[in-house]
């Protein structure tokens, strides 16, 4: 992929559309913060059912009804026609912007949600909030604070070995090496703000959903993301 590859280019945060679970509430809570809209695929309905213009549909377009397609012009629909990767992989490629808020990404299929945590392993360089029901999902960054509260859940997934360092968790995971199939650290609690360190781009990070807004603003002022592509 090369930046000539790009459809769209933002210079602020965007709202990426999928085609999972989600309502219109979710789209509301993004467009707020990230009001540039993107579909892949399948999510252009929930756009265009909210009125919602679209900048661009991405994907292989073999899950947008042709009546949905039909009120998007022509130039802003971008069929991908391979078939090595999701939707939601060929939209975050594409998209040149300094975070994306992605909506529809979890819950329903368990498959595309995993596939969707995959694909934010794979690109660590581009920053993405996924937005769910009641949750935010990332990609750890190497430094982050989070504004949390005492009794906040703060889980971490590690997608590869990985460790690191916390202060303000009420099990700190100093001198812990995480891995898949080993020790993970879902549902640990906040004592009030909390601060982590990763020593690499391979830890999921689930928080309360209410912090999306703080959290983005905080990833955009480190803009660009701090880890780099994989070789």
């Amino acid at each position: 992929m090369t930046t000539t590859d790009y459809i769209v280019r933002d210079s602020g945060p965007v709202t990426l559309i999928g085609g999972g679970e989600t309502s219109d509430g979710d789209l509301e809570a993004a467009l707020a913060l990230a009001p540039t809209c993107i579909a892949a695929d399948g999510g252009a309905a929930l756009a265009v059912r909210a009125g919602v213009p679209l900048a661009a549909v991405i994907g292989d377009l073999d899950s947008t009804p042709a009546e949905v397609l039909a009120q998007v012009p022509a130039e802003r629909c971008h069929r991908i026609a391979e078939q090595e990767s999701t939707d939601f992989d060929k939209a975050l490629t594409r998209i040149d912007a300094p975070l994306i808020l992605g909506v529809g990404f979890t819950g329903a299929r368990l498959d595309h949600q995993l596939a969707a945590f995959n694909t934010l392993a794979a690109y660590p360089h581009r920053s993405c909030i996924l937005l769910g029901a009641q949750e935010i999902v990332l990609l750890a960054p190497p430094h982050i604070t989070l504004p949390t509260q005492p009794g906040d859940v703060v889980s971490l997934m590690p997608l590869a070995p990985v460790t690191g360092r916390s202060r303000g968790l009420e099990w700190p995971i100093d001198g812990l090496d995480f891995a898949p199939g080993g020790r993970i650290g879902t549902s640990n609690r906040a004592l009030g703000h909390v601060a982590l360190e990763m020593t690499g781009p391979n830890m999921l990070l689930i928080l309360p959903r209410r912090l999306m807004a703080p959290l983005a603003a905080q990833l955009l002022r480190s803009a660009p993301a701090p880890w780099p592509a994989h070789a």
